[in-house]
């Protein structure tokens, strides 16, 4: 994975350029030792955890802007480029926090990071193999193609649709820009998690299912 530098699936961008140090304006905090003094800038953050790698803390302490410990979803969106150095959907960034903030905080911590950082890594690899042209987009056959391994034959009305959804520009395709890293896997994610919630309810497997409107909400409103 490529970091700030130009790839397909881009990466977390260069960390901040350096700042005012430590805690306070070039002095201790408090005034002679009394009291505490009048703020300022948040100290450095401590050393990574026991066990963590050096790499991936100094890139989390990079993304953790102002030094809370934990990442916020604008703090992400900042960090995460695409490999055309646009930023990352915003929708994209809340569905990638919404699966992994595991504690419910509406932040990530450096563990539910570090997870976050492979499964975008994993992405990139899938997103290169399916980007047959290495045009850094995915064309309409392309979209194809990866939908089919992963397992969902689309009918070419809901292929469209999806194009339509997550295209980057006024088509998909050669006269359009394609589907950029951060909307192929909000797209792949999200036509997961509609397949799961369908087959939920599809108990006999016969590809048709029976629901009332409060169940039809319920999982509607269930998705991300």
């Amino acid at each position: 994975m490529s970091y700030g530098q130009q790839g397909y699936g881009g990466g977390y961008g260069g960390p901040p350029g350096g700042g005012y140090g430590g805690g306070g304006y070039g002095g201790p905090p408090g005034y002679g030792g009394g009291g505490p003094g009048p703020g300022g800038f948040a100290p450095a953050p401590s050393g990574p955890p026991p066990g963590a790698d050096p790499q991936l803390w100094s890139w989390f302490t990079a993304v953790d802007t102002d030094r809370s410990g934990h990442i916020s979803v604008h703090e992400l969106q900042k960090a995460l480029i695409n490999g055309d150095w646009s930023p990352f959907d915003l929708d994209t960034v809340k569905l990638l926090m919404s699966i992994f903030d595991t504690d419910r905080s509406g932040t990530i911590g450096f563990n539910e990071f570090a997870g976050l950082w492979k499964y975008i890594k994993d992405w990139q690899n899938v997103y290169r193999h399916f980007d047959r042209d290495q045009s850094g987009s995915i064309d309409r056959n392309e979209l194809q193609e990866a939908l089919r391994q992963f397992g969902y034959n689309l009918s070419p009305q809901l292929l469209h649709l999806v194009e339509r959804k997550y295209g980057s520009g006024p088509g998909v395709g050669p006269a359009g820009q394609g589907i950029t890293f951060d909307r192929f896997v909000r797209a792949c994610v999200v036509i997961k998690q509609v397949t799961e919630s369908f087959q939920r309810l599809d108990t006999d497997r016969d590809g048709w299912v029976q629901i009332n409107y409060e169940q039809f909400m319920h999982t509607v409103l269930s998705l991300p």
